[in-house]
């Protein structure tokens, strides 16, 4: 593999669904895919290569995903990764060719990236958004190493390394290169900032391991960050698991969306975005076309300064100081502070007192993440929730609009007391 490398109503009972079906292992989501046809998951026998022959009969289909793209040939596939972090330009695009395993490279097609054999036998994960897909697509086994293990809550992944099954090497440009290179991973999946003094894939790169950059977080759509599913699925071939995985999740959100979309334009709830970020002395509001913004406008409601100039067009947030927001959301109906460190409506008053006074502090309606935190701090919003929007999604309907979700159970999101 490194050879190859270096040469370049219904809705609470849908919804209820979802989750029972997440929580089950990963022999249950091998199941649900066994009798999905899938693309090969053998190497071409030596002198067995057809040029006619089109190896990847089943082809990825991207509906809501702007970072990547994928162009199939009959023996390969072009990865092109378009945007890669925040603000990248047009010269930061990162492209994989991926070969089918076995297949000769053609000698009249000049490559613009490396080459990589798939299906890949081994990966190293370096964040756990892409455990989920792995489960999904029924490859957790191909798992031999990650970051760290201190912020998974994946039941198998945790079991993988307490049997010694995983290697964790750390992450940013201080990983441990050499026991990447031991494990002789197929792919290592990392993320990147543009920033190479922090990032991980230049020394990953500059030691010749094959390492792909997932960019699910810049996506500013809910449904655009699951789909990234696809993307990973893409170096297994695990289209038609990735497809199977996927649209399930995509038709449950869009129901729910169609649910809170009933919702009058006067009846939809403001919500309170965030709170006073004492490090960085700003108070970031969503913009327009973000993923917050996304989110909060699919489960029925408006959040405070949407319609503020700065938020126009922005597709992450706006900077705001502290009198600003609070003179605009003080009336409020639900509020969701920060969550990080904050546990109780005690804690959020230790921040500032005059929190107080909001209309939501004094309702009772405040919410934030930490339903499920692991004892290091790992929020399984950020790792189950990537990759299925629409559990976050009815617990923002359900919190907002308790009599359309009455059944559901909030699965990332605590009322704090």
């Amino acid at each position: 593999m490194l050879k190859r490398w270096f040469i370049g109503g219904m809705c609470t009972v849908l919804f209820s669904l979802s989750i029972g079906v997440y929580a089950q292992d990963a022999v249950a989501t091998a199941e649900v895919t066994a009798a999905v046809e899938s693309n090969s998951q053998d190497c071409i026998a030596d002198g067995a290569f057809d040029p006619e022959m089109d190896y990847f009969p089943v082809k990825a289909q991207i509906d809501y995903a702007k970072g990547f793209t994928v162009e199939y040939h009959n023996s390969y596939k072009v990865v092109t990764v378009t945007t890669p972090w925040p603000g990248a330009k047009n010269t930061d695009t990162f492209t994989y060719i991926l070969m089918q395993c076995g297949a000769p490279i053609p000698a009249n097609v000049r490559f613009a990236g490396p080459v990589i054999d798939v299906p890949v036998n081994s990966i190293v994960s370096l964040s756990t958004t892409y455990l989920p897909h792995l489960k999904d697509i029924g490859e957790l086994n191909k798992l031999v190493g990650v970051d760290t293990l201190d912020y998974t809550q994946m039941s198998e992944v945790l079991k993988m390394g307490k049997e010694g099954k995983l290697k964790q090497v750390g992450s940013g440009s201080t990983i441990n290169v050499e026991q990447v290179l031991d494990l002789q991973p197929g792919i290592v999946m990392a993320f990147a900032s543009g920033s190479p003094e922090y990032d991980t894939h230049p020394v990953l790169l500059e030691a010749g391991v094959p390492t792909a950059i997932g960019a699910d977080y810049v996506e500013a759509t809910p449904l655009g960050r699951a789909e990234w599913i696809k993307f990973t699925a893409l170096f297994f071939n695990r289209e038609a698991e990735a497809e199977t995985a996927f649209a399930s999740k995509a038709d449950e959100y869009n129901v729910l969306k169609e649910l809170a979309s009933t919702i009058p334009a006067k009846d939809r709830p403001l919500v309170l975005w965030q709170s006073f970020d004492t490090y960085n002395s700003a108070w970031n509001i969503p913009g327009q076309d973000s993923y917050v913004a996304t989110l909060l406008h699919d489960a029925g409601a408006t959040y405070v300064l949407e319609n503020a100039p700065e938020v126009q067009g922005v597709a992450s947030s706006a900077l705001f100081d502290f009198e600003t927001v609070y003179d605009a959301g003080k009336d409020a109906d639900v509020w969701f502070p920060i969550s990080y460190g904050v546990n109780s409506l005690a804690d959020v008053l230790a921040q500032d007192e005059r929190y107080a006074d909001l209309a939501a502090y004094k309702s009772g309606q405040v919410y934030a993440l930490g339903a499920r935190v692991n004892a290091n701090g790992g929020d399984d919003y950020y790792e189950t929730g990537v990759t299925n929007p629409q559990i976050a999604l009815a617990d923002l309907i359900h919190l907002l609009h308790p009599d359309l979700l009455p059944e559901h159970e909030p699965y990332f999101y605590r009322q704090l007391k």
